[in-house]
């Protein structure tokens, strides 16, 4: 026989709350007590209680796209992919940026906005997902997509990223077979599930070729302009310096430019260079950069029709998508001095 459905009373008075604080908790509003919360989800969750309204019928047109970092051109090829399936598709777009990494307090911020808008779904940029930000969602009854976890989404959560390992190792073998036996890599964050594909693929490649990977040959920025500059001063500084750097970022290849300009080194006659995007200002970097194109925008389309998918309630083929990365060859690598 069929259970009764519950009442949000029947849970409350179960749980030992009221009935405001079981509407809270179904409601995303993250000012119960973490114990108390966990409490009234698994209740919600065991009598498989959903509101009576569904998304179906209160959905508003209006998606939420959410950034770790706003302010690159990287940021910007995903919102023009976003935007335009998003225009297709007749939603609206929110945009934002979550900038306390240490802390929750923007964290809880944006979802206590997604919530109050009641917005029909989420994309989530370069993060991912804890959790408690998983079981508000769900309860919430709003789907989510990944762009570029930063590991391994846990459950069913949908993401769409890009294929690094392969990327990392055509950059790396590109600059093998111009005769490099030097190279060395600067990649973005290390806590990147893409950061760490990318020096697996570099290394991969390395040690198919026989050649040696010193431990200063290998460091980490943050994907901008800044952190490339100060690690290549740090990889010139070494007693052996590398004759190539492959750098994590577009951007952060920018700033290895700087750093050997500062030293009177030349690109490609000193040392060669290698990046990672392909943003369109690369083009008309000086020399024009050598870089492993990232299909950016296309992520970002398949990304937002994936989530439009969701919306309208139906299943997906496939949870995790993978777009393939293509090598384009400019003027930023050549043969190694004599």
């Amino acid at each position: 026989m069929t259970e009764q459905r519950r009442t949000l009373a029947q849970i409350a008075e179960e749980a030992g709350v009221s009935v405001p604080t079981v509407s809270k908790v179904l409601n995303g509003h993250l000012d119960v007590a973490v114990d108390t919360r966990r409490q009234v989800e698994r209740l919600l969750e065991h009598h498989r209680y959903t509101p009576r309204k569904s998304r179906a019928q209160r959905k508003v047109g209006l998606i939420d796209l959410v950034f770790v970092d706003l302010g690159s051109p990287w940021a910007m090829e995903i919102l023009a992919g976003v935007e335009e399936s998003a225009h297709e598709a007749g939603f609206g777009t929110v945009v934002s940026a979550v900038h306390d990494r240490r802390g929750n307090r923007s964290t809880r911020k944006w979802l206590d906005n997604v919530r109050a808008r009641d917005s029909d779904g989420v994309v989530l940029v370069l993060s991912g997902l804890s959790p408690t930000q998983q079981a508000q969602l769900d309860l919430l009854r709003i789907p989510v997509i990944l762009i570029d976890p930063v590991g391994v989404p846990q459950g069913d959560v949908p993401a769409v990223g890009a294929t690094n390992w392969s990327g990392g190792l055509n950059a790396t073998e590109h600059l093998i077979e111009k005769g490099h036996r030097r190279i060395a890599t600067i990649s973005g964050p290390k806590h990147l599930l893409c950061s760490r594909a990318r020096v697996d693929g570099y290394r991969s490649a390395m040690s198919s070729a026989g050649l040696e990977v010193p431990h200063d040959y290998v460091r980490y920025g943050d994907f901008l302009s800044p952190s490339g500059y100060t690690q290549a001063q740090a990889l010139l500084d070494l007693p052996e310096p590398p004759t190539a750097i492959f750098a994590g970022s577009d951007l952060m290849a920018l700033g290895v430019y700087e750093a050997l300009f500062e030293r009177g080194l030349r690109v490609p006659e000193d040392i060669s260079v290698v990046g990672f995007d392909d943003l369109p200002e690369t083009q008309w970097a000086r020399p024009p950069l050598t870089t492993v194109r990232q299909p950016l925008e296309e992520m970002a389309q398949i990304a937002s029709r994936m989530l439009f998918r969701l919306i309208r309630g139906e299943e997906l083929e496939s949870t995790r998508m993978e777009l393939a990365t293509s090598f384009v060859e400019r003027s930023s690598t050549a043969a190694p001095p004599e």
